[in-house]
């Protein structure tokens, strides 16, 4: 079994640099071991999806930006074989995004899509994240990135198990 992280952003406008929340969920021989959720002010005033999400403003105008969050969050990837998020694609713009307009380094790890691998490994159609995770009985606050980000994580895990049990059969 891999040691992997779960991301998932929530995001204020159009813009990938626009994170206004993250969630992360690592997990070990899998075993989710680890989580974090944070709300970022993202660089714009503009919440433009709040009626997804639920986050305003006011939830993050007092929080710190993407930059002075990223030490406490960074060690979520020390050690793991990749990243996953459900729409991959998107996570990962945003985390590039995010980091380079911190002047950060992103993670070097690849992204892997738990839509892809839903409908490839589950043979699920359609792959949303809500239709995922009731077939497979994983609960789900759907928007709230940490909900989002361990449900990403169980599907993983899932996934892995199945590639293990057709690797014994």
């Amino acid at each position: 079994m891999s040691k992997f992280t779960a991301i998932d952003f929530e995001t204020a406008d159009y813009g990938r640099d626009s994170a206004c929340a993250v969630g992360l969920a690592r997990v070990e021989n899998g075993r989710l071991t680890k989580t974090a959720y944070r709300l970022i002010r993202p660089p714009r005033q503009d919440m433009r999806f709040t009626d997804i999400h639920g986050i305003t403003w006011e939830d993050v105008e007092n929080e710190p930006v993407f930059g002075e969050v990223w030490p406490e969050l960074k060690e979520f990837f020390d050690g793991i074989d990749f990243i996953t998020a459900h729409n991959a694609p998107f996570d990962k713009g945003v985390l590039y995004a995010c980091c380079a307009a911190a002047g950060l380094e992103a993670p070097a790890q690849p992204f892997v899509c738990t839509v892809k691998l839903s409908k490839t490994e589950l043979g699920m159609k359609p792959a949303t994240l809500s239709h995922v995770c009731h077939h497979l009985s994983i609960p789900l606050k759907h928007h709230n990135a940490l909900s989002d980000a361990e449900a990403c994580a169980k599907i993983m895990i899932t996934v892995e198990q199945v590639r293990a049990e057709k690797a014994a059969a």
